[in-house]
């Protein structure tokens, strides 16, 4: 994995990070590879501002939330009558609100106190409630003087934005209880009228080296090519400001993360479980859609160098807009955030 060289903004430099083999026992070999880029002075970014992360589950499933940072919505439980000790079973209490096949969620954002001396006499609640546009979630206040920590989950068929090229829409299902930060700058993006400058610039097909399911084939090498397809999303015209480190989970086949702290990105079409846990992982493609990342892997590329690393770019990058979608139809939304 590695980022584009940018020989357009003198202000971007590169560094290179490998991750190289490890010998335990001389028995196991595995190798890593993966290529960063260190932030540049001028980064741009947007309007939401990085905060603290809350604990997250060790159960293997997600419940991050921001601290620092109160949503509004209409209460679903009071928090005054319902307290807990952790903002991870606040959340999981508004996960068993949301178990529905069908239909929305009946709790969508939970709000928890966790500060013994901020909170005083509010410690420990934990307020469920819902939002009347959960891609649009009410916000009640944020910075240092706020003693909450807040958080989204998404139901089965809600969460899911397009990212709309002229190959077709691929329809990600967003992670906020993984990756909250991650998420949040993506309703931002939906919020614009275009994504000036969004596009895909890279694209890598499985060759020989993965099967169609995203399996590696047995003593084949990890690439190049890499099977992957990379992209930005960085609006032009707006300041872009780096992702927090969130969820690391095993690469797979569909999963949507991000390259560094952001705004580069990529779409894996295999299962890497050779770069091990890290990228922040904040989507999933839903499987219906993985035929156009495969279309727009196979478009022409030439050949480059980046870190000494050989890999593919795209002839004719692939401009794409990321949308909101209200309605999808009977798109399978059985993705999994972990």
């Amino acid at each position: 994995m590695g980022r584009r060289q940018n020989d357009s903004e003198p202000s971007r430099f590169i560094s290179l990070t490998f991750l190289l083999a490890g010998f335990i026992s001389c028995a196991l070999v595995y190798t890593v590879l993966s290529v960063a880029l260190n932030s540049n002075t001028n980064s741009k970014g947007s309007n939401f501002e990085p905060l603290t992360l809350a604990e997250e589950s060790n159960d293997g499933g997600c419940c991050r939330g921001v601290e620092k940072l109160e949503l509004w919505g209409g209460a679903v439980k009071w928090g005054s009558d319902h307290k807990f000790n952790s903002s991870k079973e606040c959340c999981q209490a508004c996960k068993a609100m949301c178990t529905g096949i069908d239909g929305p969620c009946l709790c969508d954002t939970w709000v928890f106190c966790g500060n013994k001396k901020a909170c005083g006499s509010k410690f420990g609640e934990c307020w469920l409630k819902k939002q009347k546009d959960i891609y649009a979630p009410d916000r009640q206040e944020a910075g240092d003087r706020v003693i909450w920590t807040s958080g989204l989950i998404f139901g089965k068929g809600e969460g899911i934005v397009g990212l709309e090229t002229e190959y077709g829409t691929l329809h990600i299902k967003l992670f906020p209880d993984c990756a909250p930060h991650s998420v949040a700058y993506i309703l931002e993006l939906l919020t614009l009228r275009h994504c000036a400058g969004c596009q895909f610039y890279r694209a890598e097909g499985r060759g020989q080296l993965w099967d169609s399911e995203g399996n590696h084939i047995k003593k084949a090498p990890f690439g190049p090519p890499f099977a992957i397809i990379q992209g930005t999303l960085e609006a032009q015209g707006t300041t872009f400001k780096k992702i927090p480190t969130e969820e690391c989970p095993y690469i797979r086949r569909g999963s949507v993360a991000w390259v560094g702290s952001g705004p580069e990105f990529f779409i894996s079409l295999a299962d890497h479980q050779e770069w091990k846990k890290a990228y922040t992982v904040f989507g999933s493609v839903l499987p219906e859609d993985m035929e156009i990342a495969e279309k727009i892997a196979q478009l022409p590329t030439k050949s480059d160098v980046w870190n000494n690393i050989n890999v593919s770019v795209l002839e004719k990058p692939v401009p794409l807009l990321v949308r909101r979608l209200d309605g999808w139809g009977n798109l399978d939304t059985n993705v999994k955030s972990d």
